[in-house]
């Protein structure tokens, strides 16, 4: 996507924690980033949540980041404003940190 970045994820509400927990491969073959957020699902509050931690791996502004799909559903799709080799590296650092505190 031309000037930004697509990024799949499933999310776990009442999660306990927020955070990025790593990629999981879908049955479908799909890779998605795992997050969990502390907030509840509802009034849109676990969306979110969502979109502040997806905004502070990325270094964006929360404003960056919007809910393309999957408002209701656990598997969403977030549409991040900016370079994508800029955005897809943040979240290989991220995920690298995660891997390595496992």
């Amino acid at each position: 996507m031309p000037g930004g970045l697509l990024l799949s994820v499933r999310a776990t509400p009442k999660g306990g924690r927020d955070s990025i927990d790593g990629v999981e491969r879908l049955s479908d073959g799909r890779a998605v980033l795992k997050a969990r957020v502390r907030a509840a699902p509802a009034d849109d509050e676990a969306n979110a949540a969502l979109t502040r931690v997806i905004a502070k791996a990325a270094g964006v502004a929360p404003s960056m980041v919007s809910l393309a799909q999957g408002g209701a559903s656990r598997l969403k799709t977030f549409r991040l404003a900016g370079d994508p080799r800029m955005l897809a590296a943040a979240f290989e650092r991220v995920l690298t940190k995660t891997a390595k505190a496992r």
